[in-house]
């Protein structure tokens, strides 16, 4: 058994930084569907800007909103505006394809780096 990179969102920024909140990562529904994340699964997050990791869940934000809100501790190691990679894992004994995208700076989809959703099953 592998732990396999299944899910990314590439060079996302994040909207909100919310101390107060219990914890997570509240992602935008509509980057959570193209990458096939769901609320609760434990994701990777990187930052481009100031080279932190972490790992944590994620909360399903509203769709088409763009948002991206690291929660409570988090909000400590990455910060709002920091330009960010999330990533999500699978652990399988089986080759796995990837889903990919590239967003643009309102973390609107910009394209599929990888798998496209018609080849997906």
């Amino acid at each position: 058994m592998r732990f396999l990179l299944r899910s990314k969102i590439h060079n996302a920024y994040v909207t909100e930084a919310n101390l107060a909140y219990i914890g997570s990562i509240t992602i935008d529904e509509d980057l959570m569907d193209a990458v096939g994340l769901w609320e609760g699964e434990k994701v990777l997050v990187v930052s481009n800007t100031s080279g932190a990791r972490l790992e944590t869940y994620v909360i399903t934000g509203e769709r088409g909103s763009g948002k991206i809100a690291m929660n409570g501790a988090a909000a400590h190691l990455i910060a709002e505006a920091e330009q960010i990679i999330i990533m999500g894992f699978e652990l399988t004994s089986d080759p796995v394809v990837p889903r990919v995208v590239l967003v643009d700076r309102e973390n609107k989809l910009d394209r599929y780096l990888s798998e496209t959703p018609s080849t997906i099953l």
